[in-house]
């Protein structure tokens, strides 16, 4: 709270100067943005909910800094000479953490809900900053609600909006556009293509200075550099940055004609970026946006032109066997033709090549740390096998990062194939409920297992197999398609209970050798939880609803075809499958909507029409109304069950559902010989089924 609140110095009394009282504050500013610039600072201002007021503190330090042209600079304690760029590329790289937005869109979503990645947006964050400001009055009993809403009045006591901030709403409408399509605008005479023209000369002055220019992919108009290549020009930051797009795609143009090679594209772009390290930032948008495109051609990363992965590829490919050896998963072979050269996408190659020239020391870690994700993510996207040869690049460059390279190269094996992800998600199930382990996982299953306890080449035995459980941690947020999840989840459910039964894993048997009903059903209920847990993580709201909507009634309408196991423990696995998914149903409904009405309050909403839609199909199954192609057994299990856990666990969801589909659901239940389970149904649905109640109590007796 405290260094939130530095950010934002109070105006002097009797301050009367044009420019900001900020640029007075510029020494102690900068102290403050590189202290806190780690990565492990960000996710402890996150924990404690002040991101929205340090994203504001930040926006304002990056408007009045990039809007100076660097005419004056201050003297920090270490001697070392500060500048305006300086302290605008501080703020604003950590700024551009807080929102990730060097993650690729994410352009699906869940049924009628918007992703969460959507809406991590500066716009976002000071909608959220100003309800802190608004919230305070209403929970005046919450201290932290009360420190959260101090902390943003520091900055400005009214609310803040992107409008507030014009030059920033200008270069991220730009960046918004650069994602969505190829770079249009740049009109000839104006500030923004003088400025292009002045950047290119000075990246490639030596080159301009023989027979090619590099600038005549824009024009020929004079730069305002000076020749003795020395000079920079003094230009805002913000200037610079509605430039960069426009360079860097003159750049890459030129290289993938012939006219620049390879070598000159990366130092020309690393002075770019020396220049004003905030530079960076548009630099990976715009190569990430152009890698998406396809457009580009592959180039040969064969040592010459571009930097070879040949010295330790075959070592990466043997370390990602060994991560996921526990899986079953296949690693395709990272050299199809056993001698062919490894190849990346243009813009891919030019932004790793990039990304390599930096030194590793404390001052670029803080950009490092900025492009580090995006280059792992924008790799992980393009064809197999890119981010393998990416990871096999940085591993010459930094050993120590050898063991989190690979990992992140071992889980896009999962990003390309569907096919890969079930299995994985196989070897989740099997690993927690020790079920037909590989010796690589131990067979006591639990936690543990699914799991881990950690890897890397520090271990006994160097690199070591990963548990399944964390390489999905890993997976689940890119996977495109999430809703095939709910249909495979089912499956693998079913598929686990005739494990259960049939003798996979330790588990207590009965005289006949198959496994008693109470361990199995006990193994069955954590094989729910899993599923659960897998579906909420992985679609959150939209992917429950779906599954309980549309997935669970479809399952019961059509016909399952006996196991071949089936024989004389077939009736506990009907049975056991109606429990299991009796469990995956209500876990579903309780991580999503609370147990109760005064959690989740927005997802809570929508549980009574999801929940009401699901007893109806359930009520006219009952009713004889709808056909059903499960096996009875299963759907006597699963109605009995899901209704028993509703009225132990989550008697708030029965309060909310119709009368009239309470009493039709509890005539099916006596149909059944279930009149206790009826009677304490209609016993929780509030004073309007009391008469219900009553009514069923005498016909009983």
């Amino acid at each position: 709270y405290f260094i939130t609140r530095l950010l934002s110095p109070p105006v002097p009394i009797d301050y009367t100067d044009n420019e900001s009282h900020l640029i007075s504050y510029a020494p102690m500013l900068n102290v403050l943005l590189v202290g806190i610039a780690p990565v492990d600072c960000v996710q402890i201002f996150s924990l404690h909910g002040v991101v929205p007021e340090l994203a504001c503190s930040l926006m304002t330090i990056c408007e009045v800094f990039g809007s100076c042209v660097p005419n004056i600079s201050w003297a920090i304690t270490t001697g070392e000479q500060i500048s305006a760029h300086a302290v605008f590329s501080n703020a604003f790289a950590l700024l551009l953490k807080l929102w990730r937005f060097n993650h690729p869109p994410i352009e699906y979503g869940v049924g009628d809900v918007p992703p969460v990645g959507s809406q991590l947006t500066p716009e976002y964050l000071l909608l959220v900053r100003n309800s802190h400001l608004v919230s305070s009055g209403s929970f005046p009993k919450d201290p932290n609600r009360r420190r959260l809403a101090q902390v943003a009045s520091s900055s400005s006591p009214g609310s803040i909006f992107v409008d507030s901030f014009p030059k920033l709403k200008v270069w991220y409408r730009q960046h918004l556009a650069c994602i969505a399509s190829p770079l249009t605008g740049l009109v000839n005479g104006t500030p923004v293509h003088h400025t292009v023209d002045t950047l290119l000369n000075m990246m490639f002055r030596k080159i301009n200075r023989g027979n090619q220019s590099v600038t005549t992919v824009t024009s020929g108009s004079s730069s305002s550099s000076s020749d003795d290549g020395y000079l920079r020009p003094k230009l805002p930051a913000w200037d610079i940055l509605e430039a960069v797009p426009f360079v860097a795609d003159a750049a890459l143009t030129a290289c993938a004609h012939g006219r620049l090679s390879p070598r000159e594209l990366c130092t020309g772009l690393k002075d770019l970026a020396d220049y004003l390290p905030a530079t960076l930032a548009t630099i990976v948008s715009y190569f990430s946006a152009e890698v998406t495109r396809g457009v580009w051609k592959s180039v040969f990363m064969n040592g010459t032109d571009w930097p070879s992965p040949a010295a330790n590829l075959s070592n990466v490919e043997e370390q990602i066997k060994k991560i996921l050896a526990a899986t079953g998963v296949d690693v395709p072979s990272l050299a199809a033709g056993g001698s062919s050269p490894a190849t990346l996408p243009l813009p891919l190659a030019a932004f790793v090549s990039l990304t390599i020239t930096y030194k590793l020391d404390k001052a670029s870690q803080r950009f490092l740390d900025l492009a580090g994700p995006a280059l792992e993510s924008l790799a992980a996207g393009c064809p197999w096998p890119c981010m393998p040869i990416v990871a096999s690049l940085w591993t010459q460059k930094a050993k120590r990062w050898s063991d989190f390279l690979v990992f992140s190269a071992s889980r896009t094996v999962f990003l390309h194939s569907n096919d890969a992800v079930v299995q994985l998600l196989k070897s989740c199930f099997s690993a927690t409920l020790g079920l037909n382990v590989s010796r690589c996982i131990s067979s006591n299953g639990g936690v543990g297992a699914l799991l881990g306890h950690g890897f890397g080449s520090h271990c006994n035995g160097g690199i070591s197999p990963v548990a399944p459980g964390i390489l999905y941690l890993r997976v689940y947020r890119s996977i495109r398609d999430v809703m095939f999840l709910r249909e495979e989840i089912v499956s693998l459910l079913m598929q686990t209970v005739e494990d259960v039964v049939y003798g996979g894993g330790p588990t207590k048997k009965s005289k006949y050798g198959h496994a008693s009903f109470a361990t199995a059903l006990t193994k069955v209920k954590l094989a729910a939880s899993l599923g659960a847990s897998v579906i909420f993580l992985t679609g959150g709201l939209g992917l429950v609803q779906s599954l309980i909507k549309e997935t669970l009634p479809s399952w019961f309408m059509s016909i399952h075809h006996r196991s071949e196991k089936d024989g004389s423990n077939g009736g506990m696995v009907l049975m056991l499958r109606g429990y299991a998914l009796a469990y995956l149903a209500a876990l579903c409904g309780a991580f999503i909507w609370g147990v109760d009405s005064s959690s989740l309050a927005s997802a809570s909403k929508r549980r009574p029409k999801i929940l009401g839609c699901h007893m109806e199909f359930v009520a006219s199954a009952l009713d004889g109304k709808i056909s059903l192609g499960c096996d009875a057994a299963t759907w006597h299990a699963y109605v009995s069950g899901f209704l028993s856990l509703m009225v132990k666990c989550t008697p708030s969801w029965i309060m909310e559902l119709n009368v009239e589909l309470l009493r039709r659901l509890c005539k099916g239940l006596r149909q059944w010989n279930e009149e206790e389970l009826a009677l304490a149904l209609l016993g929780v649905g509030g004073i309007e089924t009391m008469g219900s109640a009553a009514e069923l109590v005498i016909e009983t007796e």
